[in-house]
């Protein structure tokens, strides 16, 4: 009778968590900046229709890098979940900070229970009505969850983009200056700042009443960039 293949659970996890970082360490990297003027989400993205940020509520955005279908699944959870609590509850129920332990909770029990683990980093991030007041929710592959302050960034450059942003990040920028930050660091090395076709941007705007997320593209986006 042959005897059953063991493998110790410190090496299952191991193995699932290089499976998630190198699956996410193949797409292209996103940045969440907080500015005066709100929350700038700068992702490096060509396709015109596949988005990787977008609206969840009022003031809350969601973006995400790594396997597109996994966060988009997520993400459309995300807005039942809000939509659901908001009409349960009140409006001023649904918040970035709930959003963000479901995710987590979601991503840790995948992570944990299931043979494959999802291949994708989260943010969730909500404006608040003072700069001091805004929340920037970073999620991992493996449920883990970090309450980020003044700028985060996912995806397989991360370290390398965090060590810029740490030198030349101020929070007195102001939305053009962000999203041209954004544009730099998440250009190669020694290469010029991506154009607006090669960028996504989604801006949570501080001074909109209600539904906070817009998109920056097209001709708006082109004079940002330019400065």
């Amino acid at each position: 009778m042959s005897q059953p293949f063991y493998v110790s659970p410190e090496q299952v996890m191991k193995d699932r968590a290089d499976y998630a970082r190198k699956g996410i360490a193949r797409g292209r990297s996103l940045v969440a900046l907080e500015c005066v003027d709100g929350i700038v989400l700068v992702a490096e993205n060509p396709s015109r229709t596949l988005y990787k940020t977008s609206e969840i509520y009022d003031r809350i955005a969601f973006a995400a890098v790594g396997k597109y279908n996994e966060f988009q699944m997520l993400k459309i959870a995300g807005v039942r979940l809000a939509d659901l609590k908001g009409f349960q509850y009140s409006r001023e129920d649904v918040s970035a900070r709930g959003l963000a332990n479901a995710y987590a909770q979601t991503l840790g029990q995948v992570f944990t229970h299931e043979m494959k683990p999802y291949e994708v980093e989260i943010l969730v991030a909500e404006v608040g009505r003072t700069h001091a007041d805004d929340q920037l929710f970073h999620i991992l592959y493996d449920g883990v969850m970090m309450d980020e302050e003044g700028f985060t960034v996912l995806g397989g450059q991360a370290e390398a983009i965090a060590e810029i942003l740490r030198r030349d990040y101020s929070e007195t920028l102001e939305v053009g200056e962000a999203v041209r930050l954004g544009a730099r660091v998440l250009a190669p090395e020694g290469q010029e700042p991506l154009a607006a076709d090669a960028l996504e941007v989604g801006f949570l705007e501080r001074a909109l009443p209600e539904r906070a997320f817009r998109r920056l593209k097209g001709d708006d986006l082109v004079a940002l960039l330019a400065g």
